[in-house]
């Protein structure tokens, strides 16, 4: 219970010096819910993987393979194409964990793309917990409102640790042992982390470790303990979170999958609302896998396989973060593997 402690302690101050957190910023600009609809399909094109600083080309990396499944096609069908190939052990009640956003968020993952989605995946619950920062999702009754805002109305919404929450261990952990989650994970027999796939003010990216690295920890004392006293970024933060997302990860075992859909990349998290800065980066696809350093390291080799301004600010974003880390400390926590194998299912 040590972490429980350490937590606990943190200062009150802290929590007000936060404010933004992430960078959100809530200003509404209309309290209509966003239009719904299918994302467009991406053109085919020849899948190009780039090679991140610090990292070895994909054919040079050693150890075990995984497998990545890829498809251009970012609609519901695109996803229950990706679906299809990883959720063989996914069974019983299934927590779809994603990021339902700040109010107004323009680059959140499409409501109507998701519905379709999930009309296809019997047991789903959409699953989320509260935030730390300064936001209507702070608390249960502020975040159900956001949660009507953007539209995720055709959804059950489980706010996991609206009756509170149980800590789950982490095994290998060097500065977390444990990790605050909210008390409804327990309720699911398996997970599906769905993943809009983005840059990230702290985090240099987020992909599906920071999705539930950060987004299954509780709002009061997991967040905390993941962040750090005074949040600090840079290496120790990834640390942290890899932690975080290993407790889950270990919590699930096999009946866990992940799914990264690389569209409407801004360097902002989907928790910096309207504030959030325009993508450059053009939409690529859709990743699934059932190794989270798989996913997340092939959604960053094809950000660095495309050259030039358009991707420029993301990948400063990345490194300035020290956003990497993520994916080193991965392979090194036994999380998952760098090396992969990309199945191209357009080409099928």
């Amino acid at each position: 219970m040590g972490n429980l402690k350490y937590a606990a302690t943190l200062s009150l101050v802290m929590l007000t010096l936060l404010g933004v957190g992430c960078g959100a910023t809530t200003a509404a600009k209309s309290t209509a819910a966003p239009a719904q609809g299918t994302a467009k399909t991406t053109a085919g094109t020849a899948v190009k993987l780039g090679t991140p600083p610090g990292f070895k080309p994909l054919a040079e990396r050693t150890g075990a393979v995984s497998k990545v499944y890829f498809t251009r096609d970012i609609s519901a069908a695109g996803l229950k194409k990706i679906y299809s190939r990883i959720n063989q052990d996914l069974s019983g009640k299934i927590a779809v964990k994603l990021h339902t956003g700040e109010p107004h968020g323009p680059n959140i993952l499409d409501r109507g793309m998701v519905k379709d989605f999930l009309a296809g995946v019997p047991g789903s619950t959409i699953v989320e917990c509260n935030v730390l920062y300064n936001s209507p999702r702070r608390t249960t009754a502020g975040h159900r409102e956001t949660l009507k805002t953007n539209g995720w109305t055709f959804s059950p919404v489980d706010i996991m640790d609206e009756d509170g929450a149980v800590m789950l261990p982490i095994k290998g952990g060097k500065q977390l042992q444990e990790v605050s989650v909210g008390k409804h994970e327990l309720n699911y027999d398996s997970m599906l982390v769905l993943t809009h796939f983005k840059g990230h003010t702290m985090g240099g990216f987020g992909g599906s470790i920071k999705n539930i690295g950060i987004g299954c920890a509780d709002g009061k004392i997991g967040k905390l303990m993941v962040h750090g006293e005074g949040w600090p970024m840079g290496e120790s933060f990834m640390e942290r979170m890899v932690e975080s997302a290993k407790g889950t990860v270990d919590h699930f075992g096999k009946k866990i999958a992940f799914i990264d859909v690389m569209n409407k990349m801004s360097v902002d998290c989907d928790c910096a609302g309207t504030s959030a800065e325009n993508p450059k980066l053009k939409d690529i696809g859709i990743l699934g896998s059932t190794d989270i350093v798989a996913v997340d390291q092939a959604a960053i080799d094809l950000v660095y396989g495309v050259s030039g301004e358009e991707s420029h600010d993301l990948k400063e974003r990345i490194e300035s973060r020290k956003g990497l880390r993520q994916l080193t400390y991965g392979k090194e926590l036994g999380l998952g593997n760098d090396k992969y194998e990309l199945v191209d299912l357009d080409k099928q």
